[in-house]
C-alpha cells in the first residue's frame, strides 16, 4: 500500500476543501444546504467513515459536513495540541470558518468525546449534540478507573502509553492493525474490505499513527496532572444541548453500562438508542437504522434549544 493525503480526498457527490481554525488547516468533506451539521470520527478512521449519513443529510436538507480531526486525514499534523480541549476548539472552529451561527454536532468514538467537551466550552455553538459509541468524559474517566470490566474493554487505550511501540504496531504490515481492530470491536455487519482498506491506507500518511494516539496518551497521562485535573473539574458542568446518544449492544471496546450513566451530566432534553447486535461503528455497521434516529432527532423541533430558552424566558 501507499498513501499519501490526496488518497483520503476520495471521489463522491460531496466536495472536498480545506478551512482555517484555531491555528491550524482542516479539510472536510461537504455537501448539501441548510442548518449545518458536523461530523467527526473516531479512531482508526477518517472523515470517510461518514459518507452514508453525508448522503442522507444533504437529501433531508442539511449541509453535511465531515471533518478530518487535528492529525488525521487530509488535515495538518501538529507538533502538539491534542488535548481534548484544544480539539474541541478546533470544532467550534470550524464551525465559525463555515459561517454558520451553530451546528450540529454528530460524534463518534473519539469525536464523540470531544463533541461532548465542545457542548460543554462553547454551548453557544452547538445546537444539538448526537454522542455514538462514547460516554461523557467524566463517565469515561470513572469506568475506566473503577470498572474492571471496561479497563479490560479499553485495554488498548492504556497499550497507547508506551512510547514509540503502539505507532510501531499501528503501522506494522500496512497497518494491519486498524482492519485487526475494526473486525473485532464490530458486530456481525463488520465494513466490507475496501472501507477497511481505505482506513488502512489513511493510517499509513506519515505521522498519523503517532497524531492519532497523542490523544489517548493525554487521557491517561492527564488524571494525575493539575490540567487533566482542572479539565475533568470543568466538565462537571452540565450539558445544557438536546442530546441524543446511541451505542451497539454488541460493542466491545466501550460497554453498554459505562456508557449508558452520562445521561447524569445532561440538563436538556435527553434521548438513548440501544442498537442490537451493532458494535462500536453502528454509523456504519447499519448505517440506514443510525440515519434514521439522527434524522428524527434533528428533526424534532421540540428540543430546540433556542425554543427552550425563549420558553425559560431566557
Amino acid at each position: 500500500m501507499t498513501a499519501s493525503d490526496s488518497g483520503v480526498r476520495i471521489d463522491g457527490p460531496w466536495t472536498h476543501r480545506d478551512v482555517a481554525a484555531n491555528g491550524a488547516r482542516f479539510h472536510i468533506a461537504e455537501m448539501g444546504e441548510g442548518p449545518l451539521v458536523l461530523l467527526l470520527h473516531g479512531f482508526p478512521q477518517f472523515w470517510w467513515t461518514w459518507r452514508h449519513q453525508l448522503v442522507t443529510l444533504a437529501e433531508a436538507g442539511y449541509r453535511a459536513v465531515a471533518m478530518d480531526l487535528r492529525g488525521v486525514g487530509g488535515s495538518d499534523r501538529t507538533p502538539r495540541g491534542y488535548d481534548p480541549a484544544n480539539l474541541a476548539l478546533d470544532i467550534t472552529g470550524v464551525v465559525r470558518s463555515l459561517g454558520e451561527p451553530d451546528a450540529a454536532l454528530v460524534g463518534h468514538d473519539l469525536g464523540g468525546y470531544l463533541a461532548w467537551t465542545a457542548a460543554v466550552m462553547r454551548p453557544k455553538l452547538v445546537r444539538r449534540l448526537v454522542v455514538s459509541s462514547m460516554p461523557h468524559p467524566r463517565r469515561w474517566r470513572s469506568a475506566m478507573l473503577s470498572d474492571f470490566a471496561q479497563t479490560r474493554a479499553g485495554s488498548y487505550v492504556w497499550g497507547f502509553q508506551r512510547p514509540w511501540i503502539p505507532e510501531r504496531r499501528l503501522l506494522a504490515n500496512d497497518a494491519a492493525l486498524v482492519g485487526e481492530l475494526i473486525r473485532e470491536w464490530s458486530g456481525s455487519d463488520e465494513p466490507d474490505d475496501k472501507a477497511i482498506g481505505m482506513y488502512r491506507r489513511a493510517m499509513m500518511i506519515p505521522s498519523t499513527a503517532h497524531c492519532s494516539i497523542e490523544p489517548y496518551r493525554w487521557m491517561v497521562r492527564s488524571l494525575a496532572r493539575p490540567d487533566g485535573i482542572q479539565f475533568y473539574r470543568r466538565m462537571k458542568r452540565p450539558v445544557r444541548v438536546p442530546t441524543l446518544q446511541l451505542h451497539g449492544a454488541l460493542d466491545p471496546a466501550m460497554r453498554t453500562r459505562s456508557t449508558a450513566g452520562s445521561v447524569e451530566y445532561v440538563e436538556a432534553a435527553y434521548r438513548w438508542r440501544l442498537f442490537e447486535g451493532l458494535g462500536h461503528f453502528p454509523h456504519e455497521e447499519d448505517p440506514v437504522a443510525f440515519s434514521t434516529e439522527l434524522l428524527d432527532w434533528l428533526a424534532d423541533p421540540a428540543h430546540d434549544r433556542r425554543e427552550d430558552r425563549e420558553r425559560r424566558g431566557a
